[in-house]
């Protein structure tokens, strides 16, 4: 009986350790979903304001449209930059996200031994109920 008590207390700091685990995990997707979000607005932003520039026709001489032409350019090199990295930023955001459904298993299947463990130690500490009577006829009936 000291062993099923000793397993359990074993099994129920396995879970905290697992449930620290997950929320180490939940913080973890929840960074890598903002810097994602960040990532996609600053590439959008920087895609709006080149085509924003782009648009433009206000331009006096052949110097100011290439020092325009340079700078929609720049930006554009920006924005794709910036897209590359919310893809990069999209994937790990993915992985934690996997990461995030493998510890909460893990943690759901410790608790779920534990409960089991705690079932088996109070039915091994009740008394069983005995009767007076015998049975008769078959176990058929």
């Amino acid at each position: 009986m000291n062993a099923d008590r000793q397993r359990l207390v074993r099994l129920r700091r396995l879970e905290k350790i697992r449930a620290i685990a997950k929320q180490n995990a939940v913080l973890e997707a929840a960074q890598a979903e903002s810097t994602l979000s960040q990532l996609k607005s600053l590439s959008d932003r920087t895609r709006q304001l080149a085509a924003d520039y782009a648009s433009r026709r206000e331009m006096t001489d052949g110097a100011a449209l290439h020092q325009v032409g340079n700078f929609i350019s720049g930006l554009q090199a920006i924005s794709r930059s910036t897209e590359g990295d919310a893809q990069r930023a999209q994937s790990i955001a993915d992985a934690k996200q996997i990461l995030l459904a493998a510890a909460e298993r893990r943690r759901a299947a410790i608790e779920e031994r534990a409960t089991l463990q705690e079932r088996m130690i109070a039915k091994a500490s009740q008394t069983p109920a005995l009767s007076g009577r015998r049975t008769s006829g078959t176990g058929l009936e």
